[in-house]
């Protein structure tokens, strides 16, 4: 089975009107009826491969009426339906059909059970055609995604479980008591039932998926969500936001093989159940106040693959975190991109490792366990002083030297996410703005560890960190229309980069800012420009490029918003992080509170509810981290 491609030409499934149900690494993708295969998107993936296309479900050959959806946390849904054919002529319906969907790590379990209320007997047959895929997710995301051959061992007919295979990849299904069919690439599964008077039957079927090729495992245990979660906000869109924020987090929890007792958050769904440097460490930062034990494991995990050589072909540098973790390499074929399975082309992880430890340690992490990570320490922070500076003029820079990495290497890694105001794109080396700030606090932050270490080096950190402060304030801040503030970046020629974007809210509680310009940032970022109502634009609406509807041009990124409330709770300003907070709670809501990686940059003022970026992942771990960030805001402002 393939995908069919769109007006012609290949485009990127869209997700916003799927149903998900999901325990890393393993997801499903449905519809609202529970049937997979009318969406790109539908299928059961394990790790980065869809097993499974199409499961749709028929009673006595017809699909049932579906009219509800009930998620209950991640992992479990309930979809229900009615089977009016069978039922009497009356106004009420009689006979119902629920179907319930649980979803474990490399497993999916579906229960479904007819409820009668009528006074006679029900005969009935229940049908399930399933079709094996087994394409990968990359070709699934690029829109060119083709079903792989499969074999099947089994008896037909037989009640024993059925497995199916592909290269390496299998899975087993069992169904007890269903006849089992091969039909014209699909197996087929069969109950016949009889529902007494007033009574209910029930069938079930199960998968059971293997990839041998996985290079991350789910994590073991669940996480007690109810002893997190932070009932002190009085807002109850805080609490409710929490709520689905922690049960997402917890089924985004991954760990590697070899270290399966360190647990971190995979990045977020359907794409990126791997670890990822930059997101894993700020969905670990934002998630602070109520777990400081995952940015610790996340801390280590990421230490042992800090990189030892330079090696241009992946970005590793001596001392550097890497970018992700995934079992083969990424081709993005629309964006010319071929990534190695270990790529470091990040240029912010080592500086947010260094800061998260700084702040884990702050927040009780254990000093032997910071000791441990003491080498890491220093040479991330080598890194830093070393290698960070590529071009050699005083500030933390990244380009691509492959030909085939990622352009752009900050959190707004698209191609066109660093542009001037009038819409063109800035020519690398590029420097980011928030970058700088992040240096100058992990410098900070590192001397204040190694000094509590009683360790030697804080000194010459903190005099690299006040001339770093001293050239940003000298070189990056503009003067446009729209005022002056630091632009996003400086381009090859060492230019400040004019456009007013989010990225500057970064900076705040940084370090890198006087008061005075802290609270100026502040302001322009609450301004009608950048503040959607929903949270903050990533662009100003008086940019060029802007689009409400661009990846990293206009929308608005939950994460990045919470940043800020995070930088100005830090620094104090706590009205303006309340109103930052109010218009995150306005989007939760409107998404039913579990908030995607991103969505529309159109105006409160226009829309009464946020409007989908229709291809954003949900969840996302920092998107879900982000309740928690602003749950430990309005506390801090309250108190």
């Amino acid at each position: 089975m393939t995908d069919p491609p769109l007006h012609g030409s290949p485009l990127q499934p869209l997700l916003s009107d799927a149903v998900i149900t999901l325990r890393a690494p393993t997801q499903v993708w449905s519809a609202a009826s529970g049937d997979l295969g009318s969406a790109a998107i539908h299928g059961v993936y394990h790790g980065d491969v869809r097993h499974v296309r199409a499961a749709v479900l028929t009673c006595d050959g017809d699909p049932p009426e579906w009219i509800s959806v009930s998620p209950d946390g991640p992992s479990r849904v309930v979809f229900g339906g009615l089977l009016r054919a069978l039922d009497d002529p009356s106004a009420d319906p009689k006979v119902r059909l629920l179907r319930e969907r649980v979803v474990a790590d490399g497993a999916v379990g579906e229960t479904v059970t007819i409820v009668s209320r009528l006074t006679r007997a029900l005969e009935t047959t229940l049908r399930l055609r399933v079709v094996p895929d087994f394409a990968p997710m990359q070709e699934i995301k690029a829109g060119i995604a083709t079903a792989r051959p499969w074999d099947a061992t089994g008896a037909i007919g037989v009640d024993a479980p059925f497995r199916v295979t592909s290269g390496i990849q299998s899975f087993t299904i069992a169904a007890p008591g269903a006849d089992l069919q091969t039909d014209e690439g699909a197996l087929v599964l069969t109950w016949d039932l009889r529902v007494g008077p007033a009574a209910t039957a029930a069938v079930s079927w199960s998968l059971t998926l293997e990839d041998p090729s996985l290079v991350v495992q789910g994590a073991g245990g669940a996480t007690d969500v109810a002893a997190l979660r932070d009932d002190s906000p009085r807002d109850s869109r805080i609490t409710r936001w929490q709520d689905a924020a922690l049960g997402d987090l917890d089924a985004l929890r991954l760990a590697l093989p070899d270290h399966p007792e360190d647990e971190f958050y995979a990045a977020g769904a359907p794409w990126f159940f791997t670890l990822f440097g930059r997101d894993s460490l700020w969905a670990a930062r934002l998630a602070l106040p109520v777990d400081a034990g995952i940015a610790a494991s996340t801390l280590r995990v990421l230490a042992r693959l800090q990189g030892e050589r330079v090696d241009t072909s992946t970005a590793e540098q001596p001392g550097k975190i890497p970018h992700e973790l995934r079992s083969a390499p990424l081709a993005l074929p629309s964006e010319e991109v071929l990534l190695p399975p270990l790529y470091y082309g990040t240029v912010d992880a080592t500086l947010l490792w260094v800061c998260l430890l700084a702040e884990a340690f702050d927040a009780g992490m254990p000093r032997d366990e910071v000791i441990a990570l003491l080498p890491a320490l220093r040479a991330a922070l080598a890194w830093m002083t070393d290698y960070g500076d590529g071009s050699g003029h005083g500030f933390i820079d990244y380009i691509d030297q492959t030909g085939h990495g990622l352009a752009n290497q900050g959190w707004k890694d698209s191609g066109d996410s660093i542009q001037w105001r009038d819409g063109s794109l800035a020519q690398g080396p590029i420097a980011l703005c928030e970058v700088q700030g992040y240096a100058y606090e992990a410098a900070r932050r590192g001397a204040d560890a190694l000094d509590a270490l009683a360790e030697p080096g804080g000194d010459a950190l903190r005099d690299w960190a006040a001339a770093l402060r001293e050239r940003f304030r000298r070189v990056f801040w503009v003067e446009t229309p729209e005022g002056r503030y630091p632009g996003i970046a400086l381009d090859a020629d060492q230019r400040p980069v004019d456009t007013l974007t989010s990225n500057i809210g970064h900076l705040i509680g940084t370090g890198i800012l006087d008061p005075d310009e802290e609270s100026h940032i502040a302001s322009l970022l609450l301004g009608p420009s950048m503040s959607s109502g929903f949270g903050i634009r990533t662009m100003s609406t008086a940019a060029a490029g802007y689009w409400p509807l661009s990846y990293h041009g206009g929308s608005v990124w939950a994460h990045d918003t919470a940043i800020a409330v995070h930088g100005m709770s830090r620094a104090g300003l706590r009205d303006e992080a309340l109103q930052v907070v109010d218009g995150l709670l306005a989007a939760a809501e409107g998404f039913g509170f579990r908030v995607p990686e991103l969505y529309s940059g159109d105006p409160a003022s226009e829309t009464r509810a946020p409007t989908p970026y229709p291809a954003a992942c949900r969840p996302q771990a920092w998107s879900a981290a982000a309740a928690i960030a602003c749950a430990a805001a309005v506390r801090v402002v309250r108190i």
